[in-house]
């Protein structure tokens, strides 16, 4: 089994499984049963915390996580997402107290339960103060709805004003060997207040699996052809530092994508990725990650193969990224 960790005070298993790609992002959604047959072999594998959002799939993401975990409730500790929106298909947040309510309402109706387990703040709204979208959400926790409430990709700041109105249980932010800026100042902070770290895409959106060699090979509708590093140039960058983790996995025998994987479970007790897919097999990789273990020496040869600095291109064009670190 795969142990268990502490998100502030909300007890999980030491991985989660991120649902998004079930229903959107990358490539078409395709096999519903293969996706429910996952979960259920992610709780079989003792994966508890199933991930989700109102706007993964316009709500069908929801509704497919509802239908199965339908008998099984008890065994999950279920997490969804309030606060993105989409005008003219451009994305921004949304965050006033009324969209709060409205947002808890429909997702308990989707995923066909009582009550979420933990609630996150999926983007800040810069025009909305934080302070009146946890007023509404601490709310929804005194009535049952919400067990726990948590915030995604939000600077530091932000975090401590939240957690002044009511304590923030977890962050959720993207946290990989390809994305450590919340290094510097979140991470400090989370670990100062208690606030357990949920990182997603800890694989880096798979390119760190090493089964990504051009962008011509993904679907038409996937996301990750319009992400700055898997564009023609910084593509081609990029590749040289999965093939130096490929050769450190090689000689522990294990694959690059779980060698990555197991870099982030490294970071800390208080972390717990949730690395999405909709494939029995990958998850049965993932999951065996978590039991991974590295030595210091590891985790040296890791981070020299792979330095912060040497990723090309942002994680985000210029039209999400300004949603993000708010």
């Amino acid at each position: 089994m795969i142990g268990t960790r502490k998100l502030g005070e909300l007890v999980v298993a030491a991985q989660g499984l991120g649902c998004m790609g079930m229903s959107q992002a990358y490539g078409v959604r395709d096999d519903d049963t293969e996706s429910v047959a996952t979960v259920h072999r992610a709780l079989e594998l003792g994966v508890t915390l199933l991930d989700t959002a109102n706007v993964y799939g316009a709500g069908t993401n929801e509704e497919l996580v509802g239908r199965a975990i339908a008998g099984k409730r008890d065994r999950v500790v279920l997490a969804t997402k309030f606060g993105v929106v989409f005008d003219d298909g451009k994305q921004s947040a949304r965050g006033d107290a009324a969209h709060v309510r409205e947002s808890a309402e429909a997702s308990l109706r989707r995923l066909g339960v009582d009550h979420i387990d933990l609630y996150y703040q999926h983007r800040v709204d810069p025009d909305v103060p934080v302070e009146e979208t946890w007023g509404a959400l601490s709310e929804l926790v005194a009535e049952g709805k919400v067990r726990y409430l948590g915030i995604s990709e939000a600077s530091a700041d932000t975090i401590r004003r939240a957690h002044d109105v009511y304590p923030v249980t977890a962050l959720q932010s993207e946290w990989s060997l390809w994305t450590r800026g919340i290094e510097d100042e979140v991470v400090p902070v989370c670990r100062e207040l208690g606030i357990g770290i949920v990182p997603f895409s800890p694989l880096g959106r798979g390119f760190l699996t090493g089964s990504i060699t051009g962008v011509d090979e993904l679907p038409p509708d996937d996301m990750r052809r319009n992400l700055p590093r898997f564009a023609e140039g910084n593509l081609d960058r990029n590749l040289l530092i999965v093939e130096a983790l490929r050769k450190l996995a090689a000689e522990k025998g294990v694959t690059a994508g779980q060698l990555a994987l197991a870099w982030v479970q490294s970071r800390g007790a208080d972390v717990v990725p949730i690395p999405g897919t909709k494939r029995r097999k990958y998850l049965e990789e993932n999951v065996a990650a978590a039991t991974l273990e590295l030595s210091e020496e590891d985790i040296a040869r890791i981070e020299s193969a792979v330095p912060a600095d040497a990723v090309a291109g942002e994680r985000y064009p210029a039209a999400l990224a300004r949603n993000v670190g708010r």
